[in-house]
């Protein structure tokens, strides 16, 4: 058994995983899925300073309040930026970093740095609301364009939980302690091939160093739209990790 950790996108919460979780649960697996400071329940305790800094922090408290010492740490979009800072912090305590449709973030990073086709929709769509600056606002374009909900049954199922994100998780650049340390972890990546288009080569460089792979043509909400195909992808890669380190 394993503890997988799944780390939502922007705008999602620990709501998007509620397909999934079961599929990975009748694997035998132990599944936490947080939400985000600022975002879904938690978008009341939102401010200025919310930042990506925050999130990796919320990752750091959850590992050491659930007293977890080795896991599977999977990020979607954003997420990915996070279980990246992560990772870096949690020394040892992460075996196995899952992309999930989402960036390779490297130090000095920030997430408009890695997915530069989304820079001007973040930018152009900010609201200033008590105070703090907002992005990706749930709209029916929103669901259909940047998540790739087009089924109508999803898409009101997305709307009634999305949240607007705080601006600065997508400005604020990655600082890593030891980035040469981070790559040593074993890296698998799940990818929506629409989004591999977008992608510059330096990122699909990245994507292509994690072993196993996946790329099939569905939604960015992937976990919405195909739960059952992404549960078995990550089935099949914490079987490989089992298996290897059994190995050793």
């Amino acid at each position: 058994m394993a503890t997988i950790v799944l780390v939502h996108g922007g705008g999602h919460g620990g709501w998007c995983w509620s397909r999934l979780t079961p599929f990975l649960q009748a694997a035998g697996h132990r599944v936490i899925t947080p939400t985000l400071t600022g975002l879904a329940e938690r978008a009341a305790e939102r401010t200025a300073e919310t930042n990506l800094s925050t999130h990796i922090a919320d990752m750091i408290t959850l590992f050491d309040d659930n007293g977890i010492e080795e896991a599977v740490l999977l990020g979607h979009s954003y997420g990915g930026m996070v279980i990246t800072g992560a990772a870096d912090r949690l020394s040892g305590k992460v075996n196995q970093l899952v992309y999930l449709d989402a960036p390779h973030p490297r130090s000095g990073e920030a997430l408009i740095d890695t997915m530069p086709s989304a820079e001007e929709r973040l930018m152009q769509g900010v609201e200033v609301l008590d105070g703090v600056p907002l992005t990706l606002f749930p709209t029916p374009e929103t669901l259909e364009v940047v998540y790739g909900l087009t089924d109508p049954v999803d898409a009101e199922w997305a709307m009634q939980h999305l949240t607007p994100h705080p601006l600065a998780c997508f400005v604020e650049p990655l600082e890593l302690a030891d980035e040469a340390a981070l790559l040593n972890i074993p890296r698998a990546s799940i990818d929506c091939a629409k989004t591999l288009s977008l992608r510059t080569p330096t990122l699909i460089e990245r994507i292509e160093t994690c072993n196993p792979r996946f790329v099939f043509d569905t939604g960015h909400d992937l976990m919405i739209t195909e739960p059952r195909k992404v549960a078995d992808m990550l089935i099949e890669v914490v079987t490989l990790a089992e298996a290897k380190g059994q190995a050793r």
